[in-house]
């Protein structure tokens, strides 16, 4: 009885590890997807801006640049969720 208890808690040690890299992946390839869409359509609007007003364009550069750094903020803290799942899960 006891060697069955200690192959179930090693099995689920193993069970919970495998579930936290799957979970990290998941995590990383789902929380990318919202800063690449923000990024590209931040892009795409400062594109049209520029060619409305030419003489703006530093300021929509900076404007852009300023709202994509936001944007870029939820796909490094996905990966730092990430990193934490693979590592310290134990």
């Amino acid at each position: 009885m006891n060697t069955l208890l200690t192959f179930l808690a090693e099995f689920n040690s193993s069970f919970v590890k495998a579930f936290a890299c799957l979970g990290a992946g998941i995590a990383v390839g789902i929380a990318g997807l919202g800063p690449a869409i923000g990024q590209g359509f931040a892009a795409g609007k400062a594109a049209e801006a520029t060619g409305r007003q030419p003489e703006a364009m530093r300021q929509i550069r900076s404007v852009m640049l300023l709202g994509q750094a936001m944007s870029e903020t939820t796909g490094i803290y996905a990966l730092l969720i990430a990193i934490f799942l693979i590592f310290v899960v134990k």
